[in-house]
């Protein structure tokens, strides 16, 4: 075996930790290196479990240890904060439903950990991600992972084709139980450690309390909710703590159910109707990452999913200028949600994606 220096990223969680296990068994030499991406009050981080937190830190350290690996926690605050937490902040400022960990993983883990291997001389970058790299058309593109209930591959779309040759997805071919039966097997000191949390600098899920915490978004004055005629029937308590498709939480009394269809930050309102009017078959991208051309996909059976937890549905695509794409789906989809992104497949390979701009 060719034995090689990998960087490994470990976030003190039973994932990460079983991939240096493996790769360690597997005769590499690895460097272990957590990221402290966020401080959360440390009352927060206690009562809900905060990702990328001191104690998550330590975790990595004594996994390092019991592995055998050298290990080092590295600052990326200052990064995070630019890239994902500005960013998600003026998403929903805009009226937009942002989702912050694909922006993490291509513009801060992926970019950051490239940047250290290439200091410690590794020669590649490991991550605990349940996805796998493989060839399609014969173009190196991301697979979905095997355990489809832990399929990561969503969140991926936007890391830079020409680094898949340098990236080891270990656990692509494993479910959750296989992985928490190695951890056990190695003795890892996080062997039942439980799930954290998606969003790390939001670990209680409450979006609005923390956009209201922060300065930009202390005076997000109320606004009128209306229905699509444009009649008022409501009052918003400040648009960007709303979402396209959202049914609970709107205050109307009403005799049918109404949902978001619509957030029109220029004239401070809500749009509501009934569920009908949340559905749609086509939507426009940006910021489309290929890793297959797109004039080589013509006559491919597509599928393309609008949110990490939703479903694959067939569409057609087709490219437009400056790095857009329009998305047609066979049958009308729910929510389709400017912010969000969407990710294109055939079968198990991932073939590019975007970030939706609005329903067409």
């Amino acid at each position: 075996m060719n034995s090689k220096l990998i960087l490994m990223a470990m976030s003190g969680g039973v994932d990460s930790s079983v991939t240096a296990a493996l790769l360690k068994d597997a005769g590499h030499r690895l460097i272990g290196v957590t990221m402290k991406v966020w401080d959360a009050p440390e009352e927060v981080e206690r009562r809900h479990g905060a990702c990328c937190s001191l104690d998550d830190a330590e975790d990595a350290r004594r996994v390092a240890e019991r592995l055998g690996i050298p290990h080092y926690t590295l600052n990326t605050q200052n990064e995070f904060k630019e890239k994902v937490v500005d960013y998600f902040v003026s998403e929903y400022l805009k009226g937009r439903t942002p989702n912050p960990c694909v922006l993490c993983n291509s513009e801060v883990k992926f970019d950051y950990l490239f940047k250290k291997g290439a200091s410690f001389g590794a020669e590649l970058v490991a991550t605990g991600h349940y996805a796998r790299i493989g060839e399609f058309m014969g173009r190196k593109v991301i697979l979905r992972g095997h355990d489809d209930t832990k399929d990561q591959s969503y969140f991926l779309f936007s890391i830079k084709p020409e680094r898949l040759d340098s990236i080891l997805f270990p656990l692509g071919g494993y479910s959750k139980t296989q992985v928490r039966a190695m951890a056990d097997k190695y003795a890892l000191p996080v062997a039942q450690k439980q799930e954290s949390q998606e969003i790390c600098f939001i670990p209680d899920n409450d979006y609005g309390r923390f956009i209201r915490s922060l300065p930009e978004g202390k005076n997000t004055p109320s606004g009128d909710i209306v229905d699509d005629t444009g009649k008022k029937i409501g009052v918003h308590k400040g648009y960007p703590f709303y979402t396209v498709g959202q049914r609970r939480g709107l205050g109307i009394g009403h005799s049918e159910r109404l949902y978001v269809t619509a957030i029109e930050p220029e004239r401070n309102r809500i749009v509501v109707g009934h569920k009908d009017s949340i559905y749609g078959k086509a939507l426009l991208a940006r910021g489309m990452n290929w890793f297959v051309p797109p004039q080589e996909l013509a006559g491919l059976a597509l599928t393309a999913r609008i949110r990490h937890q939703g479903k694959d549905a067939p569409a057609q695509v087709t490219p437009g200028e400056n790095n857009s794409a329009t998305v047609e789906f066979e049958s009308p989809q729910m929510s389709i949600t400017p912010g969000q992104a969407v990710v294109l497949y055939h079968e198990d390979a991932l073939l590019g994606g975007g970030w939706i701009e609005k329903k067409v």
